[in-house]
C-alpha cells in the first residue's frame, strides 16, 4: 500500500537539513563555491559518521547566506514534503545560521522563510511553524543569543524553542538559562536527547531545561522507570526511525524501539529529521514502519492525532488541522 495520500503531521526537521542536494549544488554554482567532497557519485550528501554528518550540514549552510536563500529553501523544503502528503510540520530554524544571532538579521531572515511558508500554505495547503534552535557545541553563550532572538521574535510562526546539535558536548543542564528565557517567552519547548546518550540524558533533559517533548528520545527506552515517567508526565517523542538507522543509532528498524515505545503507552511521532541526508521521506517512513511492524492506515491515523496534539501551534490552527485527519477516511 502506498501512504501518500495519507494526510501527515510531522514535529521534527531541520530547515537546513531539508535543504535537496541539488538545490545547495545551485547555490553553490552561482556563488563559485566548490562543495564537491560534500556530494556522493549519485549526488547525494556523502559522510562517515554522525560528526562528519554535523560537518558536511554545516558545510551545506554556508551557502545560505541571504534571506532570499532561505525563502527559496523553504519553499522546497515545503514542495517536498506536501508531496509526501505532510499537511502541517515544524521545523528547527537557527539564528546560528541565519544572522548570526544578530536580532536585526535574525528578523530579516526570518521574515523572509515566512512569506515563503505563507504563500506554501495558500498553493499547497500546508501549514509550516518554526522552532528557534540552539546549537549545543556551540555552547551556552551563544544558546543565550539565541534564546534573546527567540525572545524578540516569539508569537504567530515562531512557537517554539529546542536545541540541536552534538549531544555529546556539554550537559543539558548547561543551557537552562537558555531555556527559561524561551519559556519565559511564552515558547513551547523541546530539545535532542537520548539519540547518542542513553537514558540520563532524556531524563536531564526532563529535570534541567523542564521540556515539554523530547526530540528522538528513543533510548529511554533502556530505562523502564524512565518510560513510565514519559506516561505520567505526558511527554511527547519525536522519533525519526529512519534517520536512527542510517546513522547507526539502531543496526536496523527491526531493532528500533519505536513500537514497543508505542505499545507501553509513550507517546511517539513520525518524523524525517534532515530527509535528504538519510534519504527518506514521509511516506518511505510509513512504507518501512507498515513492512517491519505491521502498522496500517488506523495506526498511522491516531499517530498523527497525537502528533496534532503535541504541536507547538495555536488552538484555531490545531482545530484546523485535527478535522482534516478526523475525516481521514481509513
Amino acid at each position: 500500500m502506498s501512504y501518500k495520500s495519507l494526510p501527515k503531521v510531522e514535529l521534527h526537521t531541520h530547515i537546513e537539513g531539508a535543504a535537496p542536494p541539488d538545490f545547495i549544488r545551485s547555490l553553490a554554482k552561482e556563488q563559485s563555491v566548490d562543495l564537491s567532497g560534500i556530494f556522493t557519485e549519485d549526488g547525494g550528501y556523502a559522510y562517515r559518521d554522525f560528526w562528519h554528518f554535523l560537518e558536511v550540514y554545516e558545510a551545506a549552510t554556508s551557502v545560505l547566506k541571504a534571506p532570499q536563500d532561505y525563502a527559496r529553501l523553504t519553499r522546497a523544503f515545503l514542495e517536498n514534503c506536501a508531496e509526501a502528503g505532510v499537511i502541517y510540520v515544524e521545523t528547527f530554524i537557527s539564528p546560528d545560521f541565519c544572522g548570526g544571532r544578530d536580532v536585526s538579521a535574525w528578523r530579516d531572515y526570518l521574515s523572509a522563510i515566512q512569506d515563503a511558508a505563507t504563500e506554501a500554505e495558500r498553493d499547497m495547503g500546508i501549514t509550516l511553524r518554526g522552532i528557534v534552535t540552539a546549537v549545543r557545541h556551540f555552547g551556552p553563550d551563544a544558546a543565550r543569543e539565541t534564546a534573546r532572538c527567540a525572545q524578540e521574535t516569539a508569537g504567530g510562526f515562531i512557537t517554539g524553542f529546542g536545541m540541536g546539535g552534538d549531544e555529546k558536548s556539554g550537559t543539558q543542564g548547561d543551557f537552562a538559562y537558555a531555556f527559561d528565557m524561551a519559556r519565559e517567552a511564552g515558547l513551547h519547548l523541546t530539545t535532542h536527547a537520548g539519540e547518542w546518550n542513553g537514558p540520563d540524558e532524556v531524563r536531564a533533559a526532563l529535570d534541567d531545561l523542564r521540556v515539554q517533548r523530547i526530540g528522538h528520545g528513543v533510548r529511554a527506552f533502556e530505562d523502564p522507570a524512565l518510560v513510565e515517567r514519559l506516561i505520567e508526565d505526558d511527554i511527547t517523542l519525536e522519533v525519526c526511525p529512519g534517520s536512527n538507522v542510517f546513522l547507526g543509532v539502531y543496526p536496523d528498524l527491526a531493532s528500533h524501539p519505536i513500537a514497543k515505545l508505542r505499545d507501553r503507552g509513550v507517546k511517539v511521532t513520525v518524523s524525517t529529521d534532515d530527509p535528504p541526508f538519510f534519504r527518506t521521506d514521509m511516506v518511505k517512513e510509513y512504507e518501512n514502519l507498515s513492512r517491519q511492524f505491521g502498522w496500517d492506515a488506523t495506526d498511522f491515523k491516531a499517530l498523527n492525532l497525537s502528533a496534532i496534539g503535541a504541536a507547538f501551534c495555536d488552538d484555531a490552527t490545531r482545530a484546523r488541522v485535527r478535522k482534516i485527519l478526523e475525516t481521514q477516511d481509513v
